[in-house]
């Protein structure tokens, strides 16, 4: 093993550290920093950079980059398994590193493979969230306890990984398909003992249904500590509640008592829970550029522009720990992190600019991600 590489006895010690602070009253994040500061000091996260923003991963007390990278590669040209392709990822996350950049989101097979040889030799510069969606809880033949840590042994041995940092299982795909309690229950046993035996840091799932995620976090809040799931360039934070309407959740501002109609709106639940939010979809699967995510395209120049307003508009929310796009070239990488640098709040021109970006986001959506707005416009 390189000497650089973060052996599994080592991250087991430091969880039960930063655990053993929270039994006593301690945050995550005081026990494994030493004092809530409001960014870390450089030694105590991965690939510090004074110009990245960190913000804490909910109970876990791992910092994370405010802009993180996705696992999804689309519009990459080269095919999987080629040197090309491979290459290309090797520059992606190397850019990522050096522009501060620390938390890889990958969910499928081909992604944790992919990712998990990209970092080969430099394990210890990235935290790996890690998901097997082709062999989790989609499926009805994945959805015990037993298959899901079959599934996380199997793809952990093929991609050489000794741990990873965040074992997310997929869950919903759209938004009318249903888990049981048992398949709620088969999440955490997996997670528990995934966590048990060294092999997962921390735990936590990804969901596109918008209910089912509030209830995880409400109803198991020590197994689920970290929620992935999307918010867009057109999410709204602005409403104490939502409820589910015919053509998808609405904000509601009059708080009323929740117990009695509707719910919290997610914000609500991720503050109350301390439960770290990774924000998938945010450009809406490319929606929201005039290219539709093609790399140096004739429009390069304000897609770039596009991706920026829409990572500090999402970054707006304090309840997201980071934001995931995909990510194709290392210069997407270096455009993606300059938003960090950018006046947070946008004046009324950019604002108008992302309306309208929004609005043609929203009428771009392929058929398959109508769910997007139905389910995320109102969080």
């Amino acid at each position: 093993m390189a000497g650089n590489e973060i052996t599994r006895r080592k991250f087991v010690r430091d969880t039960t550290v930063a655990a053993a602070g929270i039994a006593v009253g301690m945050s995550a994040a005081e026990a494994a920093q030493g004092s809530p500061a409001t960014q870390p000091a450089a030694e105590k996260t991965r690939s510090y950079n004074e110009k990245m923003e960190y913000r804490t991963l909910g109970k876990t007390g791992l910092w994370i980059s405010a802009v993180s990278l996705g696992g999804h590669w689309k519009k990459i040209p080269y095919k999987f398994g080629t040197e090309d392709f491979a290459r290309n990822r090797r520059e992606v996350v190397s850019a990522c590193i050096d522009c501060g950049i620390n938390y890889i989101d990958a969910c499928t097979g081909q992604e944790v493979q992919a990712y998990s040889a990209a970092l080969r030799g430099r394990r210890d510069k990235m935290y790996f969230g890690y998901s097997y969606y082709e062999h989790e809880m989609r499926f009805p033949e994945w959805q015990t306890m037993e298959k899901l840590l079959e599934s996380l042994d199997d793809m952990m041995g093929q991609a050489k990984l000794e741990y990873v940092d965040l074992w997310r299982p997929t869950c919903y795909w759209t938004p009318s398909t249903n888990h049981t309690v048992a398949h709620e229950e088969a999440i955490v046993g997996a997670l528990e003992k995934a966590i048990k035996a060294g092999k997962v840091r921390f735990g936590g799932l990804s969901t596109h249904k918008h209910d089912w995620a509030i209830r995880m976090i409400e109803t198991y809040p020590t197994h689920i500590q970290v929620v992935v799931v999307p918010y867009t360039a057109g999410s709204k934070k602005a409403h104490a509640r939502v409820e589910p309407g015919k053509d998808g959740w609405k904000g509601i501002t009059e708080k009323r008592n929740p117990k009695e109609i509707g719910i919290y709106s997610l914000i609500d639940a991720v503050k109350k829970n301390r439960v770290g939010w990774v924000g998938i979809k945010p450009f809406a699967s490319g929606s929201v550029f005039k290219s539709r995510g093609m790399p140096d395209s004739a429009t390069k120049k304000e897609d770039d522009e596009r991706a920026r307003m829409t990572l500090r508009y999402v970054l707006q929310n304090d309840a997201l720990t980071a934001a995931i796009p995909g990510l194709i070239t290392a210069d997407q990488v270096r455009n993606a992190a300059k938003a960090v640098q950018e006046r947070r709040k946008l004046e009324l021109a950019e604002t108008q600019r992302l309306q309208q970006t929004v609005d043609e986001m929203w009428a771009n959506l392929p058929e398959n991600y109508q769910w997007l707005k139905t389910e995320w416009e109102y969080v």
